[in-house]
């Protein structure tokens, strides 16, 4: 193999494997442009909500995930989990 293609290679190896030149999730743009098709952040807030755990909120966002089939990375997932419990439901973690 010449060096090129070596280099080539390893670069692309650390493209796929989430290197210095992969995009960093951003929850916040993910949840503006993702959750609110489906609804706005009124279920967050709302005095009836169904969420009423940190655990539950994690198994409401990996169930959104796999109906949607986003398929996010788990730590994607995990951000996106923290954003919401972070700006809307305050639960201790």
């Amino acid at each position: 193999m010449s060096p090129k293609s070596t280099l080539f290679a390893a670069g692309s190896l650390l493209i796929l494997a989430g290197g210095p030149n992969a995009a960093a999730f951003d929850a916040a743009s993910y949840h503006e442009a993702q959750c609110t098709r489906c609804h706005d952040s009124g279920v967050y807030t709302r005095s009836d909500r169904r969420i009423n755990s940190f655990p539950a909120l994690e198994a409401q966002v990996a169930r959104c995930d796999a109906n949607l089939a986003t398929k996010l990375f788990p730590e994607d997932l995990s951000q996106l989990v923290e954003h919401l419990n972070s700006n809307y439901y305050k639960f201790e973690n």
